[in-house]
């Protein structure tokens, strides 16, 4: 996840939850999105 940079990170994000993907995986991009402080995509897309 790292080696992601933060846009592509939100843009992922964002990917996963249209198409409704694993949950596990969506947890995954959200934890690794509050780490780096960019929590308030999380919003945007709910």
């Amino acid at each position: 996840m790292e080696t992601l940079s933060d846009q592509l990170l939100i843009e992922s994000y964002k990917k996963a939850k249209a198409l409704d993907l694993n949950d596990d995986f969506i947890a995954l991009i959200e934890k690794e999105l509050k780490k780096r402080g960019l929590a308030d995509h999380l919003k945007e897309t709910s």
